[in-house]
């Protein structure tokens, strides 16, 4: 929840920023932030490479969690978390990884540590995670790896 706090924050967005509103703060951000304005100012070139960058991670992951984004994808989406198991999951820092048995893998955000204990102790991780955290959590698609 913090990384999605600390970049609404940097692009001076909230949760109800619509895409297109986004992209244009992103261009806006981009122009004022862009490398190649500072050419004859080493120190402040470099600055702006860091904050550029930090910039377009933040824009590309906002994105990737964005309610367009996520209406776009939700039949994929329901589609692994109803019928695909869970191969293997990863917690840190309030972000749980889980990897799908058909290769597909979901980042979940701010979920609690005591949630993340109850998965691991469920009979059934599967059905924990259909009840506790598919549909309460911010997500977004981390990639699909290919199934063997």
């Amino acid at each position: 929840m913090k990384k999605i706090i600390g970049y609404r924050k940097l692009l001076g967005v909230n949760e109800n920023t619509e895409l297109q509103e986004l992209k244009t703060i992103y261009r806006t951000l981009m122009k004022n932030w862009h490398p190649d304005k500072f050419n004859d100012n080493h120190e402040q070139k470099t600055e702006a490479e860091a904050k550029s960058k930090h910039i377009i991670e933040a824009y590309h992951f906002l994105v990737s969690i964005a309610p367009e984004t996520r209406a776009q994808t939700l039949a994929e989406y329901t589609l692994t978390t109803t019928s695909a198991g869970i191969a293997d999951f990863e917690y840190k820092a309030e972000t749980l990884q889980i990897k799908f048995a058909d290769g597909t893998s979901y980042e979940y955000f701010g979920v609690p540590k005591s949630i993340y204990v109850k998965l691991v102790n469920a009979p059934a991780p599967g059905r924990f995670a259909r009840r506790h955290i598919y549909n309460s959590f911010a997500y977004r698609s981390v990639g699909k790896t290919e199934t063997v």
